[in-house]
């Protein structure tokens, strides 16, 4: 990769210029404004020289070749929810807040299609597809914050992509803006093409650093009729584990299974009608099932006869939608809780075969006990996408280092990738190498540099 020179300070003239260019509406170099697009949902702080709110593809291709010319940074942002400080200004510049690009353009029952601008938050397009009878099936946990472009760049998943897929499965074509500033179309807008390379998959999880998305096109599937929901606590984690094979295996597919360690169960215990109390090493899973109203009820109750089969010590079923809300709601606050546990706070994303979780999870207490942290572990047991969170007091970072270096290699060495869906950004871009051969390396950081040869586009992450 070509080391660019170094990037440019924005200037008072350079701040006209972008004015001039993009109206005088769009950019703003307030202390406020400044501070907010410092941070993310990550622990980390970079403090950009000027936010630039684009409300149209053309706004963002004159940003782009003004950064080319003058040497500064670009940093596109959606929502700010990212866990890997994707969207921070590590080298400064410009963040490019495109959150005002928020029109739902088309949604075609017909085509089974809709066409959105990158600023719209995936809950929106979910019921505005509802609305016509159509689903959008990626729902990441900040479904009702995070923007669609956000969840393109970082290929999102979330609790339904057991049974749908990931964001990547959703998106036929995307409008980009380059960064020498040239707009261009990749993808198409149908079910199938083949002409040329897939540059809509490849830009699909590179997390800005390629392009910047300006215009969406999304596959939609017919909304279920009925979804069921049911939580189960088993008296150990393997036995949850065993319960997720044994449901597939007895020929459904779910809708979602997620699960919660003992850790986590005994942090939301209390929201839930557990009694006698689960004993100590006991893990719960939510599972749902959708389709048909005869379906979807037909599948939750063999769902169930798994579930009691397999040991489990309670069942709560969640007949209606008020209660089916209230035991997400359980999952939910798991993240709260372990945020509120203690000062640090280190949330890592991994992705284990589906035969290997609980024999990783197994030695989790292992680790905590090596290094003197806690460990909590949560996730979608029906993709192998284990949320592992690690709290720890202040001043013991250097173990919390360790920690998480450790953790990643024994997540690689077990058949594993570092990152299922919050993407690499900043935060783990040192562990690349962990996982990533030198070719590899290599290769993809030729494409960076065949893109962005001035690196002016999300400098500092991933591969630059």
């Amino acid at each position: 990769m070509t080391a660019p020179a170094p990037y440019v300070p924005l200037t008072a003239e350079t701040i006209e210029r972008l004015r001039a260019a993009l109206g005088p509406d769009a950019v703003s170099t307030d202390a406020d404004t400044l501070d907010a697009a410092s941070r993310d949902a990550s622990t980390e702080v970079h403090r950009p020289e000027a936010v630039v709110r684009a409300v149209s593809a053309r706004q963002v291709a004159d940003l782009l070749r003004l950064a080319a010319g003058l040497r500064f940074a670009v940093t596109p942002r959606g929502a700010g929810t990212g866990l890997a400080a994707g969207a921070l200004a590590v080298h400064g510049g410009v963040v490019l807040d495109l959150s005002g690009m928020n029109r739902i353009l088309a949604v075609d029952p017909a085509n089974l299609l809709a066409v959105v601008e990158p600023g719209v938050v995936v809950a929106e397009l979910r019921r505005a597809a509802a609305e016509q009878g159509m689903f959008y099936p990626p729902d990441p946990a900040s479904l009702d914050t995070a923007t669609l472009g956000g969840t393109a760049a970082t290929n999102a998943g979330g609790p339904a992509c057991v049974k749908y897929g990931v964001t990547r499965h959703y998106v036929l074509g995307l409008e980009v803006v380059l960064p020498s500033g040239e707009i261009v179309t990749a993808g198409v807008a149908t079910r199938k093409g083949v002409v040329g390379y897939d540059l809509a998959q490849l830009l699909v999880g590179s997390e800005g650093t390629l392009g910047v998305i300006t215009r969406l096109w999304l596959r939609l599937v017919p909304l279920p009729e009925a979804t069921r929901a049911r939580v189960a606590v088993f008296p150990s984690l393997g036995a949850a584990m065993n319960t997720v094979a044994a449901v597939m295996a007895a020929g459904v597919t779910p809708s979602a299974v997620e699960f919660l360690d003992s850790r986590c169960l005994a942090l939301v215990g209390d929201m839930l009608p557990l009694n006698p109390p689960p004993p100590p090493g006991a893990a719960l899973l939510l599972l749902e099932t959708d389709g048909s109203a005869e379906a979807a009820g037909q599948d939750m109750e063999r769902v169930a006869a798994v579930c009691a089969a397999q040991g489990a010590l309670h069942q709560i079923p969640a007949p209606d939608e008020e209660r089916r809300a209230a035991l997400w709601n359980v999952r939910r606050q798991v993240s709260l809780r372990i945020h509120d546990a203690a000062p640090i706070y280190v949330p890592e994303d991994v992705v284990l075969p589906l035969a290997r979780i609980a024999a990783f999870v197994e030695v989790l207490p292992g680790l905590e006990q090596r290094h003197g942290l806690t460990i909590y572990a949560f996730g979608h047991a029906g993709d192998g996408n284990i949320h592992i969170n690690i709290s720890a007091p202040l001043g013991v970072e250097d173990a919390v280092e360790a920690c998480i270096t450790e953790l990643l290699r024994l997540v690689v060495a077990m058949g594993g990738t570092m990152s299922g869906e919050h993407g690499i950004g900043r935060a783990k871009q040192r562990f690349l190498p962990l996982e990533l051969p030198p070719a590899s390396m290599a290769l993809q950081r030729a494409l960076k540099d065949t893109f962005d040869p001035g690196l002016i586009l999300n400098p500092g992450k991933v591969f630059a």
